[in-house]
């Protein structure tokens, strides 16, 4: 990663140098890049802000190869079926539109019927370019809203009037969002509110529109790509996954341990005070969207507990599923923090008001973010526009994420119990739903295929709509693995899915099998397996072929396939295996923990 392109970054040196750091980010050995087909249909140039885009996607592991539209070709190109497009074959649509694109606005001779009719005629033109991707490419789609317009004919007015623009482009843009509340693979890039904090009359510069039909001004190009490139990256599950956090002059204000708990600054009593509180509620809510927090201090811990345990500290010791107090360099307990997680350190965002510290850690951990937070008052502000955790789609399992790490510290209690780990497994009373791909798991089984490294056996890499298509499509089999036990809800854990041979109806191909890493050991790869034979059985299939592809983390399933039963039929010099399975009349179910589909 190039900290050039880190937040918050120089948009005039990243503009500068863009050819030059696209060199350095493609000559970066041993990076791994997932690649997607991108295409950028604009309103308006978008030479810059694509290659602004490829920078921040190379810098966030993903290899994008473009398709850009002729100036303002946008309609024409998906509604008239250009060739060139559809040869194309996009992952993701990006529709880069702005206010300049709505050619009609109202006036105030206008009726309040003739307001409505152009209302609803400026949608359909957007609404129909949706549908019409829904069905001739079923990718994703992210289009941007309408920036407020760059003058106020009404003054204030121009807010609530139904005769003003601003009136009208409030009312479009809440329409954009319904439908994209009602549509799971289209995403809204919020330019509104990008125009709003760079400043309206900076990025509406009516110099840089008449000049080069910029959408918005040169400078804020960077800004838009970045947070374009955030969308992007969430959708291919690129986001991080907690928080670690020191303690002093970062959750409060002051030196617990040389000022006492009563003495830090944190509550209502000061203004300081009130600014750390708001920190912490800031923290709490992305807990409260699935975010893991942890602590990384250098303390007693003691004292970091008398801190936390205050009566107007709003986070308590409970909302942090680690807590390192202690006198260990902070680079040390971040890669125990990471273990004892099972993530990547590159998952990880470590938030600390020292640069000493913060210098150590971007130092000696690979990949872990690392924003730069000096003064508290732009503490969230930084961790806002970084888009460490971007959210594209939101599961029930996200919600109850920090529940199920709890109770996975309870099931290894219990295990330290046993003597026979298969008599630990039993008592664990453990419950599985594997079945087809279903509509309200969709979100989900999408991110895990974007978000399983470890145990995945190809690392394919799968978009909400990728996962409609499959299990829409008669050629596939598609089973999701859901896990229950007595200590919670694990949630899906587990996805396969492959394809029948066209030439031989009787061979199966595994184009993916993954895991969640949360629930290794528990014997789930075997009850998937047993339902994928029985489907595979279904269907009169009798050979099974599965591929693994090593990458820089997938190493421990490297035998998976062998412990299956699968025999190995080959291997090139780069470590990719293939695997063969006989379905055989007398095959014996491996699963004898896990009670499967009891409700069938």
């Amino acid at each position: 990663m190039l900290e050039e392109l880190e937040y918050p970054f120089d948009a005039e040196y990243i503009l500068k140098k863009r050819k030059a750091l696209k060199r350095i980010l493609l000559q970066e050995e041993g990076k791994s890049r997932i690649s997607k087909r991108i295409a950028v249909l604009g309103g308006s140039t978008t030479h810059d802000l694509k290659e602004m885009l490829e920078l921040f996607l190379l810098n966030a592991g993903i290899a994008p190869d473009f398709y850009e539209s002729e100036y303002n070709q946008y309609w024409q190109d998906v509604m008239f079926d250009n060739p060139e497009l559809t040869e194309f074959r996009p992952d993701v649509i990006y529709i880069h539109t702005s206010s300049r694109n709505i050619e009609e606005f109202p006036t105030v001779k206008d009726s309040e019927e003739r307001i409505e009719e152009l209302l609803e005629r400026v949608y359909t033109h957007f609404e129909q370019i949706w549908n019409r991707i829904e069905d001739s490419y079923q990718c994703t789609v992210i289009q941007n809203n309408f920036e407020p317009p760059f003058f106020r004919l009404l003054g204030n007015a121009d807010f609530s009037d139904s005769h003003g623009r601003l009136n009208f482009i409030n009312r479009l843009n809440e329409k954009f969002a319904a439908y994209a509340r009602t549509h799971k693979n289209f995403f809204i890039n919020d330019i509104n509110y990008m125009a709003s904090c760079y400043g309206l009359q900076k990025w509406a510069d009516p110099f840089y529109w008449h000049m080069y039909k910029y959408t918005c001004a040169v400078q804020a190009i960077p800004e838009l790509a970045y947070n374009t490139a955030n969308i992007i990256k969430s959708i291919y599950g690129k986001n991080q996954k907690a928080f670690v956090l020191d303690l002093d002059n970062t959750l409060w204000g002051g030196v617990v341990g040389d000022d006492g708990a009563d003495n830090i600054e944190i509550g209502q009593e000061t203004s300081m005070g009130q600014l750390y509180s708001e920190f912490q509620k800031y923290l709490k809510a992305h807990k409260d969207l699935g975010v893991l927090l942890t602590i990384d201090s250098k303390n007693d811990e003691e004292n970091a507990l008398a801190g936390l345990n205050r009566p107007d500290s709003v986070l308590k010791p409970e909302d942090f599923l680690i807590i390192k107090a202690n006198w260990e360099n902070k680079d040390r307990n971040i890669a125990e923090i990471a273990k004892e997680l099972n993530i990547g350190t590159d998952s990880l965002v470590f938030v600390d008001d020292n640069p000493a510290e913060r210098h150590i850690v971007k130092a000696q951990i690979q990949g872990i973010k690392v924003p730069e937070v000096e003064d508290a008052v732009r503490f969230i502000t930084t961790l806002d526009r970084a888009g460490y955790f971007e959210v594209t789609s939101l599961s029930e399992d996200d919600l109850k994420r920090n529940d199920m790490y709890k109770a996975n510290a309870e099931r290894l209690k219990q295990e330290a119990g046993y003597t026979d780990y298969s008599d630990y497994l039993l008592s664990l009373d453990m419950k599985a739903e594997i079945r087809p791909f279903a509509t309200v798991y969709m979100a989900r089984i999408a991110q895990l295929t974007n978000k399983s490294n470890q145990f995945n056996l190809t690392t394919k890499r799968c978009s909400q709509a990728d996962i409609e298509s499959l299990a829409g499509d008669s050629k596939y089999i598609t089973l999701y693995g859901k896990l229950t036990d007595r200590f919670g809800d694990n949630g899906v854990v587990s996805v396969v899915f492959g394809h029948k041979d066209e030439a031989d109806g009787k061979l199966f191909h595994i184009d993916l099998w993954l895991m969640s890493c949360r629930v290794l050991k528990r014997d789930m790869e075997f009850a998937m397996m047993d339902e994928l034979v029985f489907k595979c059985r279904e269907q009169g299939i009798r050979r099974m072929k599965g591929y693994y592809y090593p990458t820089a983390k997938n190493g421990m399933v490297k035998e998976f396939y062998a412990v299956q039963g699968f025999d190995k039929i080959r291997e090139d010099a780069e470590g990719n295996t293939e695997w063969e399975f006989i379905i055989c009349d007398e095959y014996e179910k491996k699963n004898k923990v896990i009670k499967v589909n009891e409700s069938d």
